[in-house]
């Protein structure tokens, strides 16, 4: 079992940063793919960011260039810096984990432990 506990959400200006911080126990965590996904209301969960194991990251189209995803494998910690934000960042930001094997790290269907969640919220 992993869990997870995010925080570092909050308000934030539209240009502004935000760090994100996930905190993992309960098992190996520098084989694990790490994900952050997020869900707005009344809109699906949709995929920000992945880091494997070994560091190679993914982003989606809307967050590239502006989010960053990292890993301190001994901390047990995975990070999304957040830049210049926009409003149609605002979102819950959940934190997740994929220990079984995946296809798609992109699909929220791969992960299979998640955080609680933690609210950003930007403002225009």
């Amino acid at each position: 079992q992993v869990q997870l506990v995010e925080s570092g959400g909050g308000l934030v200006q539209a240009g502004g940063s935000l760090r994100l911080s996930c905190a993992a126990s309960g098992r190996t965590f520098s084989s694990i793919t790490m994900g952050w996904f997020r869900q707005a209301p009344g809109k699906d969960r949709e995929f920000v960011a992945a880091i494997r194991g070994g560091g190679i990251t993914y982003y989606a189209d809307s967050v590239k260039g502006r989010f960053a995803i990292s890993r301190d494998n001994a901390k047990n910690m995975v990070y999304l810096q957040m830049s210049n934000m926009a409003p149609e960042d605002t979102a819950a930001y959940y934190c997740a984990a994929a220990t079984r094997t995946f296809l798609n790290l992109r699909a929220s269907s791969s992960y299979d432990h998640w955080g609680q969640g933690t609210q950003v919220t930007v403002s225009s």
